[in-house]
């Protein structure tokens, strides 16, 4: 539960990154292994995995449960979040707190799985996370910053290269369902066609690149 005032609500902004500085990232990242048990209409049940491996770097050919398989001895952390629709940069989120034995047989026996390495960074006023995916969604990098209470009059990195916010394609519980890697062709397509775009009813966004 947030101490802000907001209870179980979440505030974050989520941008597409085709390339990263290497500078921003640490040397050991976070390993994220997750599974949705249930997703339908932005409602979702997530019980999730994580580690924190040195030297880490994923490549398509290793899954969800091949990284599972190589880090399940590694995991120090599981958690079971109960998650509500995403309605501009806001999302209720519920989260608990698991024994990660539990966590480790719950994804090993179900649901749709995502895999992923977090990087942190703080930048200006805010701390960033950017994540790198794995397996059938490959070569996705998002990056996410999130607030204790509305993400408005956002400095956003040069990095950032368009919002995906509010573009369901991008959850996480919707990359489960339908990898980014099927249709990394078609959205490279979309966005050469229609050019970047950001959320305007949260303050002023200011470009990290701009005079």
């Amino acid at each position: 539960m947030s101490d802000t005032g907001y209870g179980d609500f979440e505030f974050e902004r989520r941008f597409w990154v085709r390339d990263l500085p290497r500078e921003l990232l640490d040397t050991s990242p976070a390993l994220i292994v997750q599974s949705y048990v249930l997703s339908d209409g932005g409602f979702s049940i997530r019980v999730r995995l994580q580690a924190t491996v040195e030297g880490l770097e994923l490549t398509p050919s290793l899954d969800e449960l091949a990284l599972l398989d190589a880090y399940g001895d590694r995991m120090d952390f599981s958690a079971i979040t109960v998650k509500g629709p995403m309605n501009e940069g806001t999302r209720y989120e519920a989260e608990r707190e698991l024994d990660v034995s539990v966590g480790l047989e719950l994804v090993r026996r179900g649901g749709a799985r995502v895999a992923k390495t977090r990087h942190s960074v703080w930048l200006g006023d805010d701390g960033w996370v950017i994540d790198t995916f794995a397996g059938a969604n490959a070569p996705l990098m998002v990056a996410e910053v999130e607030r204790g209470g509305p993400v408005t009059d956002l400095t956003i990195p040069s990095f950032c290269v368009t919002e995906v916010t509010s573009d369901r394609r991008f959850a996480n519980d919707a990359l489960a369902g339908r990898p980014y890697g099927a249709w990394a062709a078609d959205y490279e397509a979309e966005l050469a066609a229609d050019g970047p775009r950001f959320l305007t009813s949260l303050g002023h966004n200011h470009r990290s690149d701009e005079e």
